[in-house]
């Protein structure tokens, strides 16, 4: 059974996300690099900042009671930022990636979305075909200085709901 719940926990999932970040990107980024991204963008203090400041909702992607992966979510004004979603290893090409877009589809309409917005990295090449597969498309590409000399190398992708 798979359920999407709130995050209450920001340990947990600060330990989940860092998990899973040693492992999934260690094929595109350098470790300093996940290393800096870990402690900047999914840290306990990065994440309760994010909820505090940013209108940021995480949910954990919870499979027969395990934690298999996580959305982060940020509400902006005109649309809906999709900032993580990330799933376990032993828990992917099993269909939860396409059940947690459409949680995340159901999430938008309730809130009166008309967009959902992404970034993802231009050499993330399985996770862009997802997303095109999902019907999102490239509207822009960026490269973001994020500090301590590491960039973001990302397309922009947007689904109209």
């Amino acid at each position: 059974m798979v359920e999407f719940i709130e995050v209450k926990n920001i340990t947990t999932l600060a330990n989940l996300a860092s998990e899973i970040w040693h492992e999934y990107w260690v094929e595109i980024l350098t470790p300093e690099q996940i290393d800096y991204m870990v402690e900047n963008f999914q840290s306990e203090n990065a994440i309760s900042n994010q909820i505090e400041n940013e209108n940021y909702i995480y949910f954990f992607i919870n499979v027969n009671g395990d934690n298999a992966g996580y959305i982060g979510l940020s509400k902006k004004q005109d649309l809906l930022f999709l900032s993580k979603l990330y799933i376990k290893k032993e828990f992917r090409h099993k269909g939860l990636g396409t059940k947690a877009f459409e949680f995340i589809k159901n999430f938008a309409k309730e809130n009166n979305y008309k967009n959902i917005i992404l970034t993802v990295n231009k050499y993330n090449t399985n996770t862009i075909n997802a997303y095109k597969k999902w019907n999102f498309h490239e509207i822009d590409s960026v490269v973001t200085d994020i500090g301590n000399g590491f960039v973001m190398d990302d397309y922009i992708m947007e689904y109209c709901l």
